[in-house]
């Protein structure tokens, strides 16, 4: 009998992350997700966390172009360019209600925390983990062929779904692990990468920030729903890792 349970332990092992090692990723995930919010906010700090820029930007605009293609539009092209900025072009019907169109313009702000919160709850398990760093690279790569159309895009797009493949495959678990809350964390907190944003009514000279497109369809200020999506992010984030660590 004892022979049988020394033989079954490491199986175990296998399948949910020690409790010891749970403890001390938690640790090391809030200190980056505090480091990382504020390094977003100060001069230089996207030079240190370029490539969760561009991971963010990726976010964001997969956000409202598959969005608007969920809803009955048509998801045309993904631009992303070396300043960490990208549009996605996207069409949809002029019949379209006001709140498929709100819909698809709070996609943007939205859709990072809660790929990020996928990511996290994904951690509570090995296999999971492994999994779904897979899925995120070999998505990154299929984007590329089908909606990325510039050519800075179509250069660190594959590069950053290639690198994140690569640990999904040949990464210790523990690594794994750590890589997709680390992630997850990105993705959620990438909100307040673009606090700025959230809270004003044009973006660049040419067009309206995503929060200004909901005001026009939802009537409430475009600053009330900046806020509103500020605090959601938060809470998604907590939400989350309340569930990758709960007993």
């Amino acid at each position: 009998m004892s022979e049988q349970w020394k033989y079954n332990e490491p199986l175990l092992a296998k399948e949910e992350a020690p409790a010891v090692i749970n403890r001390m990723g938690l640790k090391w995930l809030i200190a980056a997700a505090i480091a990382t919010a504020v390094l977003w906010q100060i001069p230089g700090g996207d030079y240190i966390l370029y490539p969760f820029t561009i991971l963010a930007t990726w976010f964001h605009e997969m956000a409202h172009g598959l969005t608007a293609a969920l809803l009955g539009g048509n998801f045309e092209q993904l631009q992303i360019f070396s300043n960490g900025s990208g549009v996605a072009t996207f069409s949809f019907p002029s019949s379209w209600d006001p709140i498929r169109r709100a819909l698809v313009a709070a996609a943007g702000p939205m859709g990072p925390p809660i790929a990020g919160a996928g990511l996290i709850i994904a951690s509570r398990s090995f296999k999971t983990a492994s999994l779904s760093l897979k899925i995120l690279g070999i998505s990154l790569l299929i984007s590329t062929l089908i909606w990325v159309r510039s050519p800075f895009g179509f250069v660190l797009i594959p590069l950053l779904g290639v690198t994140i493949l690569a640990v999904g495959l040949k990464a210790s678990r523990w690594v794994q692990g750590f890589a997709v809350q680390f992630l997850g964390v990105q993705a959620c907190i990438s909100t307040y990468h673009q606090l700025d944003y959230l809270f004003s009514y044009t973006a660049g000279p040419l067009g309206l920030s995503d929060t200004a497109q909901i005001q026009q369809q939802l009537l409430l200020p475009y600053w009330v729903w900046g806020a509103g999506m500020a605090v959601a992010s938060l809470i998604i984030l907590i939400q989350s890792l309340r569930v990758a660590y709960r007993t």
